[in-house]
This record gives C-alpha cells, structure tokens and sequence, in this order.
C-alpha cells in the first residue's frame, strides 16, 4: 500500500493543480493559475503592447494573479482583463494616477466620518449609552469596501499597472524616487491583501468592544479607603485606567505631605488590575467604598467577586480576530509583521534593539540614581513615572487646576481658544486661524484623543473630558497633546501636494508632534518663569527616565504579541500569566538592578495593550523623534519648521528624518544630552 500512496501524493501535488487550474502553492484561498496562463498572458500583452513594456507586464500580471479568486472568472477572463486593462501611455497613466487619488480620498472620508457618526454615542460623552449606540458602533461599510474594490477590478487595476515594492526596495529606493513615484507607491501599497468582510468586521467588533470596555473603566478615587477608613482622595475624582491614574500618581510628586501615600495607594489598585483581583462591583461605580490593601469592598450589594479576567480576555479577542486575517496577507501573515514592516516601516529587530540600547545604557541606569537621591528615600515601583527633573512644574497640582478651569471652564471654551493657543506656540495669527477652524473639540468618554479627517472637506476631531467643574490640569496636558496630533494631521492632509501621501511615516511620528506640544503646556499657559539654571539639562533626564520607561511597557506589548503567536490557544488564564510573567522578566532585567522590588508587575497596566493592537511601540519611537526634532528646532521657529517637516508626507522613517532634521533615528542624541546633564547637575 505505501508503494502506490507515494505517487500518489505526487500526482496531488504536481499534476492535479495543472489539470483543474489551481497552483500547489496556493495557501490564501485563491483560484490561482497555472504557470501555463500566466506565460500565455504575458505572452499575448507582450505581442500587444511590445517587448519595451516587458517588466512591467510580467510584474503586473504577477501582482494580480496572487488576488485573483474563482468569483472574479476563470483563467479566459483573467487574460482578457490583462490585455484591456494595462496602460502604456504615460500621461494616460498619469491621468489615471490623479483619478484614483481624487476618489480615494472622497471614499476614505466618507467612510471615516460615517464611523465617527456611528460610533460618536459610544466615544463623545452625549449621557448615558442606550443599547442601539453599541449596536450602530458595530455598523462599519469599511470591512466591505476592500473586497468591493477587488469585485469592481479597481483593486486588479492598480495591481497590474503600479507595482508593489518590497520594504527592502522601498528603503533602498526610496530616497531617488519624485513625489509622484512616492504616491504610485503608496496606492499599490494599499492592495497586498484581500481580507474577507467578514472578517474585517469581525476585528473591526472586537476593537470597539474592546475600546468601549476601555473607556468605561474609571475608579472613583474617594471611595478607596485606608484599613483604617481614610479617604486620602477628594470626593468626585473619577480615574479612567490606566491614563487617569498614572498622572495622578505623577502629579503627586508635588505633595511632600500626603503625596506617596497616595502614590503607594494607586500603586495597589493598578496591581489589583493587572492581577484581576479587583472586585468587579468597583470598576465605575460611585456607591461603593474599597479598602484598597485588604481588597475588601464595603456598600449594599458589595461583594469581593473579582473581575474574571475580563482584560485578557478582551485582549485576547482582538487577537483572535486579528489572527483570522493573517491568512490573507501574503506578504505579511502576523499583526506582527504588519506592524512593523507594513505600518512602522522599521523591523521588529531594529525596534527591540533601539529600546534595549536605551534602558540597558550607563546614564538610564545612573539616571535611577539621581531620582532616588533627590527623592531622598529608597525607590519604589511607580518611580519609574518621577516627574522631578520637570523643573517647570514648580505649581501645586490646586494651582493648575484653578488656572485651567478658569481659562476653559467648558469644551466650547477650549474649541474658541485653539487659535490663541497656537500663537501661543508660535504660529503666525493666519496659519493658527485656520488650523483652529479644521479643529472641532468633543467632550470624551475616555481619555481623550485625536481623529484625523480624510478628505480636505472635513475637520480633525479632538475628545477631551471636561467636567462640570471645567478643565483640570491633568485633562488640560492631555488635551495639548492631542492638539499636537491634530496639527499634524490638518498639514499633512490639507497642504501636501498628493493625499496619497497624506500623513506622516508612521504613528511614532504624529506622537513626536504631539510630545513637542505638550512638553509646552506651560508655555501655553504664560507659567514659564519658574525655571533655574540647570533646566535644560534636567529637562533632559526626564526625556531620558519617560523614555526608558515607555520602551519598557512597549517591550511588554511586543513580548506578548510574540507569545501569543506562540501559543495561539491559549486561554485568558493563561495569558493572564504570561503577561504578567513578561512583565516582571522586563523589570527584573532594566529596572530592578535601579529600583529593585524583584517581580513588580507595574509594566503590564498599560491599557494600549488591551485595545490598541501592538500601539504602544509608537510611544517611545515618537519620544526619540521628538528629542531629535526639539535638538534641531533649537532657536528655530516651531510653526515654521512643524509645517515644512509634516508636508513631506508618508515617506520612509529615516528618510523622512533626514529631511526634517538630517539624520537618522538614534537614541544616541538623547544618551550623550543625559551625560552631559548628568555631567553638570550630579
């Protein structure tokens, strides 16, 4: 019987793809075709179009053999689709180019704001959410519009007449291309992947279930309590996790009296979060109080039930729903890979060893000391958010908060102020003008974020929250970072010369606008008189610490995605304690020699790794760009140089940087600044 199984599998594999039409080496679904069609297709458009377009035509009709399916005709309607459809004239090519650009952009902004619509009663605080606003949250024509491009042969024409280049041609080639090569680029690049709608719904759900389950998870600080009865927080402050209570245990680096018990207080319930010990009946509910260190909970109706896991499991879902895709992806078969050599254009490696060089560095490591020293105590977990170096911040917390209230007591308040806030920051009165009038500001129901447009007709949005008692501090820094995405996004939408090049290279850089805007809140403020002389330099430790400590929480996200492609079943419990594991292995390494506290969790709170997708790389990319950019833009006009860097448009990384500040993405700019400053104030 073996005899006759060996040829057998030989006919399976060798001779019956050739008979039925279908290639061996078809893994993604496709009704692929023989090596005989292609050769004859490219044969016949060879004798049509001529010898002089050969490379094009064999690449063309490569691209659109990996896409094409059984529901998109046979091997007769394949060819004919070649042959009627490849364009050799180069204005008519051009002209071609223009078209797709314009309608492009009308079916990219008409899709982003029929979501923005859709999910507006789910993100913008309009009162309480009704079961229909979840419901039309879930409504997305985007997981369709991929598939209907393919079906309508847009897709198949793009593919066949601009070819798609690898990230290794990209970064090889790139910096010799014109802008109009740049935007062919970028519209291939938009079809290496044929996505059932079915399953890009399926992801699109489990990201808004996720994001709802994120936005929804605030503490009410009074109701946490001492084992003694102590409320150590004012009545009314509600934290969502993990923004909320991470700047409220940095803000409390300014209250010598009270400041670290309250630290230690927020530190436990972040660790009641991250184990998933925390009682289920606390997470956004006023009623109840909460002795935070015995995790007992007190109120009619309390009982100690722990959340069951809920934040892997919501973590696990968008993975799972990620994973389905995979499939089809060609070229990049993880949300990994995709990431990084789709999304970011820098490979994982290169990203892993950029944080490591950091955190493993003599002057992070020298850094920690300083802290500990000016702190004058030992060194505890959530140290790795001091705030100290901040010399700016010589204003109690109550003092900001009344100076932010007064100014924006409500969100129309903020919305008329974005142009006064923009010459603030140095923009001329007719830039910030009109930057102001592209801006409309929400109110939040999460922390607070920025939404491009995708069409020049339309505005960017900003979500801030803002409550009823006006704008604190905290909200207030937020709410200047996301102006910064938003600057961002209006320049390079609105005055690049393709929108096919619309944005910039990746997300780390729209966060590298953001921390420039932010690092200048103070400014925005008129508060910039209380510095001394070391401020600069001590400035540039606190770049250094926020850095290290972002790259290690990134480390986190990018160990567990590796895990998780690892170990694809496994269940909420367990990833539980493989985060949580990943977390501590991260801290023993880069932290704990500084520290110490062997084991702490505290890098696993992050909820950009519940809800993001492999986000929170960005965080500390953008951290470097920007220590690169502020560096560059030293007595140089801020507004002039933002808009001349932003209207570059989606380029590669490095050569995006070359030509907004003529080098590369190092951390070496940071490391030799923090020895310096290390150097002359310790």
């Amino acid at each position: 019987m073996k005899y006759i199984y060996i040829p057998f599998v030989i006919f399976v594999l060798l001779v019956l793809p050739e008979i039925i039409g279908c290639d061996k080496n078809n893994t993604h679904g496709a009704y692929m075709l023989s090596q005989k069609d292609l050769k004859q297709t490219n044969e016949e458009m060879l004798i049509k179009y001529g010898n002089e377009h050969s490379k094009r035509i064999r690449k063309g009709v490569e691209q659109v053999s990996k896409f094409w399916r059984a529901q998109d005709g046979d091997k007769d309607a394949f060819r004919t689709f070649c042959l009627e459809n490849f364009v050799t004239a180069p204005e008519e090519l051009d002209e071609s180019l223009r078209r797709l650009e314009i309608s492009f952009e009308t079916l990219n902004g008409v899709l982003l704001e029929l979501r923005r619509q859709m999910q507006w009663n789910i993100q913008v605080d309009t009162g309480p959410n009704l079961p229909i606003d979840r419901l039309m949250a879930n409504f997305s024509l985007a997981s369709h519009v991929e598939e209907d491009l393919y079906k309508s042969k847009i897709a198949f024409f793009v593919l066949l007449n601009f070819p798609v280049y690898s990230l290794d041609e990209v970064l090889k080639e790139g910096p010799k291309w014109p802008r109009q090569k740049w935007a062919e680029v970028r519209l291939a690049q938009r079809f290496t992947s044929r996505v059932p709608s079915d399953v890009t719904q399926e992801i699109y759900e489990a990201y808004v279930a996720t994001d709802d389950y994120i936005n929804n998870y605030n503490i009410y600080m009074h109701n946490l309590l001492t084992e003694d009865g102590q409320r150590l927080f004012p009545e009314g402050l509600r934290l969502i996790t993990h923004w909320g209570l991470r700047d409220e245990l940095k803000s409390q680096y300014m209250d010598a009296a009270e400041g670290l018990a309250r630290q230690k207080m927020i530190y436990e319930v972040m660790k009641h979060i991250i184990f998933q010990d925390i009682p289920q009946v606390v997470i956004n509910n006023p009623e109840i109080d909460w002795k935070v260190y015995s995790n007992a909970v007190i109120g009619e109706g309390a009982n100690n039930r722990p959340e069951p896991n809920t934040r892997y499991e919501r973590w696990l879902n968008v993975f799972r729903a990620e994973k389905k895709s995979d499939h089809y992806y060609p070229v990049y078969p993880t949300k990994i890979e995709r990431r990084f050599n789709q999304d970011r254009e820098i490979p994982e490696k290169t990203v892993e060893n950029l944080f490591i060089k950091l955190l493993s560095s003599k002057e992070f490591k020298r850094t920690g000391k300083a802290i500990q020293g000016r702190l004058g105590r030992e060194l505890e977990p959530f140290d790795i958010w001091y705030t100290g170096f901040k010399t700016d911040l010589k204003y109690s917390e109550a003092e900001l908060d009344m100076i932010v209230s007064k100014r924006f007591p409500t969100v129309e308040a903020f919305d008329q102020s974005i142009p006064y806030i923009l010459v603030a920051l140095g923009f001329d009165r007719e830039t910030a003008e009109f930057l102001g009038s592209k801006i409309e500001i929400d109110p939040s129901r999460g922390a607070g974020h920025a939404q491009g447009a995708e069409r020049r007709s339309d505005n960017a949005h900003l979500r801030t929250r803002i409550p009823a008692t006006g704008m604190n501090y905290k909200g207030f820094n937020i709410a200047i970072h996301e102006l910064g995405h938003n600057v961002e996004q209006v320049f390079t939408l609105n005055r690049v010369d393709h929108t096919l090049l619309q944005g910039v290279p990746n997300t780390a850089f729209t966060e590298a606008f953001a921390f420039v805007f932010q690092s200048r809140d103070l400014q925005v403020l008129g508060l910039t008189g209380k510095r001394d002389e070391n401020a600069g330099h001590l400035n540039n430790l606190h770049n250094l610490w926020a850095t290290g400590e972002i790259a290690a929480v990134a480390l986190v996200d990018m160990y567990a995605w590796n895990w998780l492609y690892a170990h694809p079943e496994a269940d909420a419990a367990e990833f539980k304690a493989a985060v949580i594991g990943i977390a501590q292995d991260v801290w023993n390494r880069y932290y704990e020699p500084i520290l110490g506290h062997k084991d702490a969790p505290i890098l696993a709170i992050y909820s950009h790794m519940i809800d993001a997708g492999l986000y929170l790389p960005d965080y500390p990319i953008g951290h470097i760009i920007q220590f690169q950019m502020e560096e560059y833009m030293k007595n140089k006009d801020l507004a002039r140089e933002m808009e001349r860097m932003c209207i570059q448009g989606r380029l590669t990384p490095n050569l995006w940087m070359k030509g907004a500040v003529g080098a590369d993405i190092s951390v070496e700019p940071m490391l030799k600044a923090a020895a310096e400053a290390l150097k002359v104030t310790f």
